[in-house]
């Protein structure tokens, strides 16, 4: 099963194929339910991120101001899908899991200072690539009028987030260490992608079709 790269310029070693949406969209409500959920926790994950600037700065002010500006925007895109969902007769679900950024996140090098937090931005930074590719590629499938609107309006959020955590990366840790940790990373979210079993989520896989 062979992909193009989408069309926003991303660094994903992995190319989702377009039939994940076909796959994803399939149980609309559900796949709205795990967005939901994905938006709420991008919110928490930066406003955990708010009081770890890194050693050495001065003044917190910049990197407090950015990562306030990203929990904002998760924060209005949850109101917005719950709406959605809602609209369509669909409730948020109370428990969620979410296996492929549970993978991601045990990549992190807790307890190491600078790297873990290194490690967390970076995975930030990745998880927001892959959902802006996702985003794009539903948007494209033409399956649903309402949600390809919907998920296009977005897309070009995510991909903002992404070089927004990129660029708190290169204030924790610049050049070569940084680069060759996004490196690693980068192969590894193709592989936990790749495995990622089939099902309405924005980061399943496509199974063994």
């Amino acid at each position: 099963m062979t992909a193009s790269p989408p069309t926003i310029d991303l660094p994903l070693r992995y190319h989702t194929p377009a039939t994940w949406a076909t796959l994803a969209l399939a149980e609309p409500h559900a796949l709205l339910g795990d967005h939901a959920h994905l938006e709420r926790k991008a919110a928490t994950n930066a406003l955990e991120l708010v009081s770890r600037w890194p050693a050495g700065e001065a003044s917190p002010d910049a990197w407090v101001s950015i990562l306030a500006a990203v929990a904002r925007d998760e924060t209005i895109h949850l109101h917005a899908v719950s709406r959605l969902l809602a609209a369509r007769g669909g409730g948020m679900p109370r428990v969620h899991r979410n296996p492929y950024a549970s993978a991601l996140h045990g990549l992190v090098r807790r307890g190491q200072g600078t790297r873990e937090l290194l490690d967390r931005l970076l995975i930030s930074a990745l998880i927001e690539a892959r959902s802006c590719e996702r985003f794009e590629l539903l948007a494209a499938s033409g399956l649903d009028a309402e949600l390809c609107a919907f998920f296009d309006s977005l897309r070009g959020s995510e991909q903002g987030h992404y070089k927004v955590f990129l660029h708190l990366a290169e204030m924790v840790v610049a050049g070569e260490e940084r680069d060759r940790r996004w490196s690693e990373l980068l192969d590894a979210e193709a592989g936990i992608i790749a495995a990622q079993a089939a099902g309405p989520r924005m980061h399943s896989g496509v199974g063994d079709g």
